[in-house]
């Protein structure tokens, strides 16, 4: 939980929403910190009730403004997905990769989080899809809090699709609810194919799960049977497609998903 893994009392920066190549990020300062639960360590046993409470106070507050970014997606026919996974799976080169088909079917735009810099979000822009950058200072992850004054900011089209790229970490996101539709975890094929059962809670909250860089499986001892068995014992329902950023292989299975959803969730054309 992030009460315990000593993120936050950083400052929180969102950007400006921007689509055109090259345009600056001026970020603005939302000072956002987190409890000050996160400066007690686990050699103070006595605050551990204290702790838990906050705990429980502070993912309270989160599901509320989740709930209430989830109608506002609802209302307006805003499919939003929550793409989670560690640093390097490749979140951003599928996007980009995807572009250029994502803004031909329908409206699209990209929350990005990292702790620091706008490099992500530039990739977005640069591929011609709006983007904001969130910048979570010493935060690991983002919370719903931030979605909303981002989605204020970005103003996502109705009847569009929202991609919101979460910070790198497989623990803390697992336990945010941002008010999306679904999360969808990236692993790559460069990782270990345990990852499903050293973090279960993550693969246990997502819907779907792509095997990214699938190109390099020639030159790896990576078994993906043998992954896609791991995180089925953890979520049974998970769905499980095989793509590659460098190749473009399995992105029509997953843009053919994408869209199935936003209609699902669009108003009558």
């Amino acid at each position: 939980m992030c009460t315990t893994c000593g993120c936050g009392g950083g400052e929180m920066r969102v950007g400006t929403a921007a689509a055109a190549p090259g345009h600056p990020d001026h970020a603005h300062s939302h000072h956002h910190h987190h409890h000050d639960a996160h400066q007690h360590g686990p050699h103070q046993p006595a605050n551990a009730s204290r702790i838990v409470a906050v705990e429980q106070d502070l993912l309270a507050r989160n599901d509320a403004r989740a709930a209430a970014n989830r109608r506002h997606f609802e209302e307006r026919g805003i499919f939003a997905v929550n793409l989670v996974s560690s640093p390097g799976s490749g979140k951003t080169s599928l996007l980009v990769r995807a572009a250029s088909r994502l803004r031909d079917a329908c409206p699209v735009s990209v929350i990005e989080g990292d702790q620091q810099t706008s490099h992500d979000v530039e990739r977005i822009r640069a591929a011609g899809l709006p983007g904001i950058q969130i910048n979570t200072g010493k935060g690991c992850h983002l919370d719903a809090h931030m979605v909303a004054r981002a989605v204020e900011t970005l103003a996502p089209e109705d009847d569009s699709v929202l991609f919101v790229e979460n910070v790198g970490n497989l623990v803390c996101p697992a336990a945010f609810d941002l008010g999306e539709a679904h999360k969808v975890v990236i692993i790559s094929t460069t990782e270990g194919e345990d990852k499903p059962l050293k973090y279960p809670d993550m693969f246990a909250a997502s819907d779907l799960m792509l095997v990214n860089k699938v190109d390099l499986l020639p030159h790896l001892e990576f078994d993906v049977d043998r992954c896609v068995e791991y995180a089925r014992r953890v979520n049974p329902k998970i769905q499980v497609l095989l793509v590659s950023a460098t190749t473009g292989a399995g992105i029509a299975s997953w843009l053919e998903w994408i869209f199935a959803g936003r209609d699902r969730v669009a108003g009558p054309s």
